[in-house]
């Protein structure tokens, strides 16, 4: 788990955030904690540092949708839709009937996320906590990290992705040249403003 991108912006679409879980969710792992001192300080630490196991009241969800954005399910292909567009999901594994993943609409508080887990028909994610106070959502303030690799079991030790599920790259590229070209402008007319005014 990495908990340095959290420092300077919000979860995204896409990545997969370890987070508290509210007082309503079950914890879905059994997590044996030390009987002794010195390596409950060392799971701590790695815990503080983002290397340990979670404790088992956190939870490790993918974000689909974020505050402001309405979601549900499903369209005619039984994709998951934010704000009416279906999002791309290539990693998921679905083996229930298109019927039986029915949900929503629900629009996001602001500072809050939905979240699911890839395993759609297996997870106890937002949809299956609707009926709690925040309709399934967890707080931004409640997110940890952002999980980054799988070193358990050895087969499946990886990095982890966050793909563009949206569809908002191409928008993102299309700002890119013009945010790249307005910082290059800034410096050039101040270079050009310092020279007229000493005369050169």
């Amino acid at each position: 788990m990495n908990k340095i991108p959290y420092w300077f912006g919000e979860p995204e679409p896409g990545d997969i955030v370890v987070f508290k879980g509210p007082d309503t969710w079950t914890p879905e792992i059994s997590v044996a904690e030390p009987d002794n001192w010195v390596t409950g300080s060392l799971l701590w630490l790695g815990r503080t540092i983002g290397v340990a196991p979670p404790s088992e009241d956190d939870f490790v969800k993918r974000v689909i949708a974020v505050g402001g954005q309405t979601v549900q399910c499903c369209d005619a292909e039984g994709r998951v839709t934010v704000d009416g567009e279906p999002l791309d999901e290539p990693y998921i594994h679905e083996d229930s009937p298109i019927e039986s993943r029915a949900f929503g609409p629900v629009t996001v508080p602001e500072g809050r996320l939905w979240v699911m887990g890839d395993h759609r028909s297996a997870s106890a994610d937002s949809k299956v906590h609707m009926g709690d106070e925040y309709s399934g959502t967890v707080g931004v303030d409640d997110v940890i990290g952002k999980a980054a690799l799988i070193v358990w079991p050895i087969s499946r030790f990886g990095m982890l992705d966050s793909p563009d599920i949206q569809g908002t790259e191409a928008a993102a590229a299309t700002v890119a040249p013009y945010a790249v070209g307005l910082a290059g402008a800034v410096p050039f007319v101040a270079w050009r403003r310092s020279r007229s005014r000493s005369g050169d």
